[in-house]
């Protein structure tokens, strides 16, 4: 099947959601790896690629949510 091409500006839109699927999918305990091959990942590696300054790598972003969901609340 082939994949959508989104805009950048579509990808930009979305970014909230992705950065929310990451969260969920590390609360559900999913491993680096299968988080790796995820349709929010690889969104998130379009915008960091395209917006470097603007976009946090995916990476990045997986280690401050972990590092947030562990802080005792």
């Amino acid at each position: 099947m082939a994949e959508a091409k989104l805009t950048i500006g579509e990808l930009e839109a979305g970014y909230p959601l992705y950065c929310k699927a990451l969260r969920r999918l590390l609360q559900e305990g999913r491993s680096t790896q299968e988080i790796e091959r995820t349709v929010c990942w690889s969104h998130l590696e379009t915008l960091n690629r395209c917006l470097p300054s603007r976009y946090k790598a995916p990476s990045y972003l997986l280690v401050l949510i972990r590092r947030d969901l562990e802080q005792p609340k």
